[in-house]
């Protein structure tokens, strides 16, 4: 404190030296006088340099349809690329450096002259104290998702020669701190259990303290994206270990996850193109777990998940969840059963992890899934059961004749439906591109619920959203069974890897709830019509 002092008395003494008593402190001083106006137009002009190294690099591509040069960090990633484009800095022309001098400016411009409450402080999750009576919405690391101090050297290494002498504290490392970062990397902690294990005591430390300090009348929301399917668990189906992790030190610090809500936070440009990217973030509602809380069995927890679990996610798909999301979303309902147990035992007296509680979670969505196929007719049931083995390529005629007896049904009847083509002694289903375009479910003698879905990935691809809500207000009624159908053939396109027919899925069911408002938009039409 009397170095503190002593330090405020000098900067007294060069404000008395200063003509006019005008404030001579920097910038990083809280200055306000003609040193920190020079510091912040450093500081604007280096942050240009930054963006402008974005546009500059060996990892920028062409984009075609805008006929730019695309920024390298379109994702948090050093993605590989296949062209290469140079941006002319001095030119007119995209990519340049007054391009990047205007974009900055237009943010100066439209920030409000004073901070309106708006505070951004660093310091330690695990030691901090500014959440002490606060209400609390955080957005932790990705386990291993992301290398945040790795990307940041990027830019790190073009702000240092500029700023290191407006905030030297910020600048006196040669490259980012790394050692303390809260991911799981394996190649900084010795190995993945080793990084693992890092991860897991630093956030549990991080959510310990939000817990003990945040105010007790309000619950703390936490934001995670993590891609859920890993690797399989020990005793059951398939967990992730980015999840278990996190949960892990959720729960064992007394939370009681009492609520989840899917949200639309995630760019998804991408997911034309790698449709394992996911299109929205799962914030988990956490409330401290009452103290008196019960053990379960194993058995009751099962039943009560096999109660709770198959409705939230009927209202999870009523709302739009994406196909590539409903397995992350699923976690929410599920964990919130788990957690409102002190622990869940086998009947053995073993107590139940988080893994295996992940696991049980994926089982009986899984089962969920499959019990929807019960409202779907013989013909979309057999064209599920051929898709699983084959998708849309050809198989011996023999095959697809025994898989149609079991249903009941015969090839020739799937022919007549207008589902599978065959010829040669082969067979394959028809892909949404060859079906006929004058299709018309109300005239349809044989209407199956794979064709409403294939057609409206059809007109949705071809013709747009407003052509797809028309054909679906004509499918009326059985719209439901089809978008269950597509949640399900998105599955197992996920699951067998086949990313450019999962797309078309996932697309159909993500712009649902825009073609269920056309649909309604052109009922009200037709019946003003009548």
């Amino acid at each position: 404190r009397e170095r503190e002092r002593e330090r405020e008395r000098e900067r007294e003494r060069e404000r008395e030296r200063e003509p006019g008593g005008v404030d001579a402190r920097p910038l990083r001083e809280g200055g306000s006088g003609p040193s920190a106006y020079a510091d912040a137009v450093a500081t604007l002009l280096a942050l240009v340099v930054s963006r402008q190294a974005n546009r500059s690099s060996a990892f920028n591509f062409w984009d075609p349809g805008g006929g730019t040069v695309q920024q390298m960090f379109a994702r948090q990633a050093l993605a590989m690329v296949w062209d290469y484009v140079e941006a002319n800095p001095f030119s007119d022309s995209t990519g340049n450096f007054l391009v990047q001098i205007a974009y900055l400016c237009r943010v100066i411009m439209r920030s409000p002259r004073r901070a309106q409450g708006g505070l951004a402080l660093q310091s330690d999750a695990t030691t901090q104290s500014h959440s002490t009576g606060k209400i609390v919405s955080t957005d932790p690391p990705y386990y291993d998702n992301i290398g945040y101090a790795d990307l940041s050297d990027y830019f790190y290494l073009w702000l240092r020669p500029s700023l290191r002498s407006v905030f030297p504290r910020l600048f006196t490392t040669l490259a980012v701190p790394k050692e303390t970062e809260l991911v799981a990397t394996p190649y900084r902690h010795g190995g993945r259990r080793e990084a693992e294990a890092f991860f897991l005591r630093g956030m549990s430390q991080a959510i310990r303290r939000l817990r003990e300090q945040t105010h007790p009348a309000f619950p703390v929301t936490i934001y995670y994206a993590f891609k859920q399917a890993e690797h399989k668990g020990a005793d059951t189906g398939v967990v992730s270990t980015g999840w278990e992790t996190f949960l892990d030190a959720v729960i064992g610090c007394g939370f009681e996850i009492t609520g989840t809500w899917p949200m639309r936070t995630e760019y998804t440009g991408n997911l034309k193109k790698t449709v394992s990217a996911l299109a929205s973030s799962i914030v988990l509602v956490c409330r401290q777990r009452p103290t008196d809380a019960r053990t379960s069995t194993w058995r009751n927890f099962r039943e009560t998940l096999e109660q709770e679990l198959p409705p939230a996610l009927v209202e999870l798909q009523k709302a739009g969840i994406a196909p590539v999301d409903l397995a992350q979303a699923a976690i929410g309902p599920g964990m919130a059963v788990f957690t409102r147990y002190a622990g869940v035992r086998y009947s053995s007296g073993k107590e139940m992890t988080v893994g295996d509680a992940l696991a049980l979670i994926n089982e009986v969505l899984d089962e969920t899934l499959a019990e929807q196929e019960g409202d779907f007719d013989a013909d979309t049931r057999w064209a599920m059961a051929w898709f699983g083995q084959h998708h849309f390529d050809e198989a011996d005629f023999g095959i697809a004749d025994t898989l149609a007896r079991a249903k009941n049904i015969s090839v020739a009847g799937l022919v007549e439906a207008g589902i599978l083509h065959e010829g040669d002694g082969r067979v394959r289903l028809l892909r949404p591109e060859e079906l006929p375009e004058d299709w018309d479910p109300a005239t349809d003698r044989r209407l199956t619920v794979w064709e409403m879905v294939h057609h409206l990935v059809r007109v949705l691809e071809g013709d747009g959203e407003l052509a797809a809500g028309q054909l679906l207000r004509k499918i009326g009624g059985q719209a439901e069974a089809a978008r269950d159908l597509a949640y399900r053939l998105y599955a197992i396109c996920d699951r067998q890897k086949r990313a450019a027919e999962a797309r078309a899925y996932n697309s159909l069911v993500t712009s649902w709830p825009e073609l269920a408002r056309l649909a309604r938009e052109d009922h009200g039409r037709q019946q003003r019509l009548r």
